[in-house]
């Protein structure tokens, strides 16, 4: 990433108010660098060679407080703004990226990993916050007091401003070769912390599993590895940047050391006079300062740069249109899909799928593993587009529409979604079942065998279920999931493998709910590898893949 990646200030809207600020104080930053300077020079000059008193020195003194209370004024300003910005800005940037990893659809962070997404939205932008606190401002600072001084330099002593125009090129010089060289660094350890995050997402996705199995343990290597090597590719950077900053720390400390020298010797000869030498002595660290702060404080940015420059690459990643049409009711309309096929690397994943959905029939999708059957589900949600044919919506009286153009939201509310693995907000049972009445609830629980297991949960109705339903087994939370989705009033129902963690008294429940939501007018979708399943449907549509056909290039 540039040093002011002008991409930065299109996503963080709050970053543009703090640059300009920034730039503003900066400004400010140098004229009190300037004014203290000639202050402290004019006092101890008269001090020293006019043998002034104290008395005499306090106007002088007193404005030479003044400034320096201002300059601290002025960057304890500066540091608390940044922190403020730094987090609205990360705070933009982590709603923007999950908001386009969201509009691109599942299939883009399934291809991507949806891990990595994770770590980068969380711990990833979180290094991004040095940047603003600590990089930015010194680079401002570098464009608006390093020059402002060296002007000031100038006009005192072209001497003293010739060593330090000469001297000053080789600062930016070695902090480019360092910067190059940490750059590699840090993109390596963000890849590494997000391998690390994805395997301890898995492994907490999948622990009771590994739990039930008695191998909870045996990942525990992997992970101790890839944080080894996050160790290992943090401290590497650490040490380039101590490193790094002490050769900054000797280039400056010889090039003030130059112009000291040259200073004395024509003190020496009378060629300068005190005041003048002082306050080009006092002004030479800070035409140098700032210079050395973007050194230092770059390898403190650097996984925040590294972080925002994947960021950006997620947010520059042009998303589908978005449809305005709004959905039409769906206990009127027929859902088609039209030979519809997505590539899946040379496959068609599923290929010629013709899928009708009529209000109030029971669809059952079976095929292998691997056929296609919940891309199909994807494809009927709205969640991903198809590469070959059409998803569209045929209602009475109206003109058919695709559902490309269809506005999602209004689509979705009408449609009741159970996967493979169900998604359960923290919060009670009750809660989590949702209901309009208590009869209601418990009918639904009596229907799908939940009454069971509120009866034997501490609390009933009332017992807290953590992320994702933690607490309850996993044949518990499918009841809990599938009683939910007999009380959402949607004309539409789509259930992904709905006993695919149940036994054989589950399964009968799940017919049981089937046969429920067909008297009551609504359309299912099942997708089902049990026999048992696909006989409650009215119609059973084989789902299969086929090999794409290599494309030949003509020739005129």
């Amino acid at each position: 990433m540039r040093p002011l990646d002008p991409r930065l200030l299109r996503y963080a809207r709050s970053a543009r108010g703090y640059v300009g600020l920034t730039a503003a104080l900066g400004i400010v930053t140098a004229a009190l660098v300037v004014a203290q300077a000639l202050l402290l020079a004019r006092a101890l000059g008269r001090a020293v060679h006019d043998g002034a008193t104290l008395d005499a020195l306090a106007p002088i003194v007193g404005w030479l407080a003044v400034v320096v209370l201002a300059r601290a004024a002025v960057t304890s300003a500066q540091e608390r703004w940044a922190h403020r910005s730094a987090t609205r800005a990360v705070g933009e940037l982590r709603e923007a990226v999950v908001a386009r990893s969201v509009a691109l659809g599942p299939r883009r962070l399934a291809a991507t990993g949806g891990a990595a997404t994770v770590t980068l939205t969380t711990r990833g932008l979180d290094a991004l916050e040095p940047y603003f606190v600590r990089y930015l401002p010194q680079l401002i600072l570098a464009a608006t007091v390093t020059p402002g001084t060296l002007l000031v330099v100038l006009g005192l002593d072209w001497v003293s401003a010739a060593i330090l125009v000469g001297t000053l090129p080789l600062v930016p010089l070695f902090m480019v070769l360092v910067g190059r060289l940490t750059q590699g660094r840090s993109e390596a350890g963000l890849a590494t912390m997000q391998r690390l995050g994805a395997q301890v997402l898995d492994l907490l996705a999948g622990l009771p599993t590994l739990r039930a199995f008695g191998r909870e343990r045996g990942p525990a290597a992997r992970v101790r590895a890839l944080g080894d090597a996050h160790r290992r590719a943090t401290m590497g950077t650490l040490r380039i940047a101590f490193l790094s900053g002490m050769v900054l720390e000797l280039l400056t400390t010889l090039a003030v050391a130059l112009v000291a020298v040259a200073i004395g010797l024509r003190l020496v000869d009378g060629e300068l006079d005190l005041v003048t030498g002082l306050a080009v002595l006092v002004l030479a660290p800070e035409v140098f300062w700032p210079l050395r702060q973007v050194g230092a404080q770059f390898h403190a940015a650097a996984d925040g740069v590294a972080a925002a420059e994947q960021a950006f690459a997620v947010l520059d990643e042009p998303a589908p249109t978005v449809g305005a049409h709004p959905a039409p009711d769906l206990r009127m309309t027929t859902v088609c899909l039209r030979d519809v096929g997505v590539r899946t690397g040379d496959a068609l994943t599923p290929a010629g799928l013709d899928l009708t959905l009529a209000p109030g029939s029971v669809v059952a999708l079976v095929g292998p593993s691997g056929a296609g059957k919940s891309t199909a589900v994807e494809l009927l949600l709205g969640l991903l587009r198809p590469d070959e044919g059409s998803v569209v919506l045929d209602s009475p009286g109206a003109p058919t529409v695709a559902l490309d153009e269809v506005d999602l939201p209004s689509y979705w509310r009408q449609v009741t979604w159970l996967p493979q693995r169900p998604v359960l907000e923290p919060g009670t049972i009750a809660d989590v079942v949702g209901g309009a009445s208590s009869q209601a609830r418990d009918a639904a629980a009596a229907l799908t065998g939940l009454d069971a297991v509120v009866a034997a949960a501490p609390d009933g109705w009332r017992t807290q279920l953590g992320r994702g339903g933690a607490g309850l087994s996993l044949g518990q939370r499918q009841r809990v999931a599938l009683t939910r989705a007999l009380l959402a009033d949607a004309p539409l129902v789509v259930l992904d493998e709905p006993t695919a963690h149940l036994d054989d008294a589950g399964e009968q429940v799940v017919l049981a709910a089937v046969r429920r939501l067909r008297d009551e007018g609504r359309t299912v979708l099942l997708v089902a590898h049990r026999a048992s399943l696909a006989a409650c449907a009215d119609t059973v549509v084989t789902v299969r893949t086929a090999a794409t056909r290599p494309t030949t290039a003509v020739s005129a």
